[in-house]
């Protein structure tokens, strides 16, 4: 009954939709027959339920196969999957609904225009152009189908594997209303211009940008926490400066200040080759994570960051320790220096380049898990985030895990750089432009402890009729100090539930707790709870406390800093219950 139900559904938007009936000109559709082809696709015809395939017992599984349409709701893969299954998809063969010529012609600027369901919601494919409007209703993804929304679908597709089936592309093809304009489908491989930022990569359209160039952009917090380990088109992105275009031939890691020691050069398959491969989970964090609720209490200078400036990988590479021997360290050299100082490979057009440093003891410790990593994820890394080489120093802030790494420098003072110095330092709420004086505070390096609401987001409705809401979020704590608990509050904080929390992929066995002080990966979590009877409105709070105790503050107000930096308070979203519409009759 409910696929039968669901199949009226996708007739009603075969039959009614005026306008592609008048294009598709009477040309048969395969979705209004509920009978034939479409439930034949997720019926015997495939056979049993494997490879993604779907038996007619399963009915409301084909909901799942057609929420993979946008960004769906199912696990999200890796984004080396892209060129694969695009590979796979242009071999694919759908039949035409109607001939090219009988379909209007729009620009990209025109697509753009229609990104809600009150403009109407239109995406890209493969050149043509599709109104899924009227399918947005029945996504069981809710509204994260609306991310492709104005754009293309090619990237969201990438994310979840359900794309390459052909029924897909068969239901999608229904929706179809016109071709993408010739132009816009040269743009790619258009001219690159004399712009600095004109060789940045491609990204994923699902960003939420802060700022085009340089590039900085964080994911839409309902999809962050959908994978313990994020996937690396949708992690947080932030960079100071324009992408460099590094030839990993010609590429040499310096390492040099030693005292006793000799300067050192490294190819990039020397690091690979001399040294042992050390892979760790870890997540990064920017200082500026959460910058948006300071200037809700007062404007701060900085990117307004949201929730999802924070990210999680598993990255690999050679030990900064390693290196560090092979260029001549000892244990007496503790004695003589302090400071390790990476140099980046990114420059601004004078040719200064982004730079930051680490305490030495934290460099050397067998502890510390400090990588020169040249994989993320099992990868290649990303030109976003640091091709070739990079440092990854887990349990400190984002700032001293330079990308693009150049130099090594093992140094008696800390990093002369802009951002080691006049950047990424707390001060008092009480600390204006006028009277701020950056060589009295200490640069930032390990992070406070952190946690955030994911899901439901802010504005969200939850109907009464579900009975009980879930809560889903991330919580983390620098300096390899473990999270052991969240506390959840659906009343703004008067009374509290512990939530679940999640240390790996679900479904995957629950990975061992990690060595003390070298807890490097967030905590997923998730909390489902009654509906409080008689409310509204729910105020949903989240904190979290590390294996040291430490715990956030209630407010923004006492932290707040001219920066807008080390933003932990409690996380607040606010959501509308609403009433069951017969209920309301008899109110």
């Amino acid at each position: 009954m409910l696929l039968l139900r669901h199949c009226r559904g996708l007739t009603r938007v075969g039959l009614l939709k005026t306008q592609r009936v008048q294009l598709l000109q009477g040309a048969a559709l395969p979705v209004a027959v509920c009978a034939g082809s479409l439930c034949a696709r997720w019926g015997s015809s495939h056979g049993g339920h494997k490879s993604g395939q779907y038996q007619r017992s399963h009915g409301p599984n084909w909901r799942h196969a057609l929420a993979g349409l946008l960004a769906g709701t199912g696990a999200v893969l890796a984004y080396g999957l892209y060129h694969s299954q695009t590979e796979q998809a242009a071999t694919t063969i759908v039949q035409p609904i109607a001939p090219a010529s009988s379909l209007p012609i729009y620009t990209q600027d025109e697509v753009t225009k229609h990104r809600s369901v009150e403009e109407g919601v239109w995406v890209t494919y493969k050149g043509s152009v599709y109104d899924i409007t009227e399918f947005v209703s029945m996504h069981p993804g809710g509204d994260k189908i609306l991310l492709a929304a104005g754009g293309a679908l090619e990237p969201f597709w990438a994310l979840y594997a359900v794309h390459s089936q052909d029924h897909v592309l068969e239901i999608l093809s229904e929706y179809k209303v016109g071709e993408l304009s010739a132009e816009d489908r040269r743009k790619q491989q258009s001219v690159k211009s004399t712009d600095p930022y004109s060789t940045d990569p491609e990204r994923h359209p699902a960003l939420r940008i802060n700022s085009l160039k340089p590039f900085n952009a964080e994911p839409p917090p309902e999809i962050l926490s959908d994978n313990y380990i994020t996937p690396s088109a949708i992690f947080f992105k932030r960079n100071h400066l324009p992408v460099p275009q590094v030839d990993p031939k010609s590429y040499l890691l310096q390492v040099e200040g030693v005292p006793g020691g000799a300067s050192l050069s490294l190819s990039l398959e020397e690091l690979k080759t001399r040294f042992p491969k050390h892979t760790v989970t870890a997540t990064l964090q920017c200082a500026g994570n959460r910058r948006s609720e300071m200037n809700k209490v007062k404007q701060v200078k900085g990117l307004n960051w949201g929730i999802a400036a924070i990210s999680n990988a598993t990255w690999s590479g050679a030990r900064l320790k390693d290196v560090l021997l092979a260029a001549g360290y000892r244990s007496e050299v503790a004695q003589q220096t302090s400071h390790v100082q990476f140099e980046g490979l990114d420059s601004d057009v004078t040719g200064t380049t982004y730079g930051a440093s680490i305490p030495l003891n934290k460099a050397v410790s067998e502890e510390g898990d400090v990588l020169l990593a040249y994989q993320m994820n099992g990868e290649d890394l990303p030109a976003d985030h640091g091709y070739p080489v990079r440092v990854v120093v887990p349990g400190t802030v984002g700032a001293r895990n330079v990308k693009w790494l150049g130099k090594i420098i093992v140094s008696e003072e800390e990093s002369s750089s802009h951002w080691q110095q006049n950047d990424y330092k707390g001060f008092s709420p009480a600390t204006d432009w006028d009277t701020v004086d950056f060589k009295s505070a200490p640069a930032i390096q390990e992070l406070p402890i952190q946690s955030a609401i994911t899901q439901p987001v802010e504005g969200a409705v939850v109907e009464r009729s579900a009975e009980e809401v879930t809560v889903k979020g991330y919580a983390w704590s620098g300096g390899g100090r473990e999270v052991v608990r969240v506390d959840v509050s659906l009343d703004g904080g008067r009374t509290w539930q512990v939530a679940q929390l999640q240390s790996s992929e679900k479904g995957q066995v629950p990975a061992p707790s990690p060595p003390p002080g070298r807890a490097w990966a967030w905590k997923l979590w998730e909390l489902t709870a009654p509906l409080p009877p008689a409310v509204q409105e729910l105020e949903i709070v989240c904190k979290a406390v590390d294996n040291s105790y430490n715990m956030q503050p209630d407010s923004v107000a006492p932290i707040w800093n001219l920066r807008g930096v080390l933003s932990n308070a409690w996380h607040r979203v606010k959501v509308t219950v609403k009433e069951d519409e017969e209920k309301q009759k008899l109110l």
